[in-house]
């Protein structure tokens, strides 16, 4: 999985540009609301990356057959 679109999202922002974003984001959540965020955040995306790994080993489980299936 490569991440190529990312600087075509982000790629005209310079210094003061995110300065601004991160102050402005500061002004609106205070200081003590950030880290709780960004936890949130943080377990939000390893829970959306665990279910991802579920649901390629679950494409690539070979297909086990049941003997009473072969009977009925």
């Amino acid at each position: 999985m490569t991440l190529d679109f990312i600087p075509m999202l982000f790629g005209n922002l310079g210094l003061s540009e995110v300065l601004i974003i991160a102050f402005v984001v500061l002004l609106l959540f205070g200081g003590k609301k950030i880290p709780e965020l960004m936890r949130g955040i943080g377990k939000g995306v390893s829970s959306f990356k665990q279910g991802m790994n579920d649901i390629q080993d679950e494409i690539t489980k070979p297909v086990e057959k049941t003997p009473d299936a072969d009977k009925e």
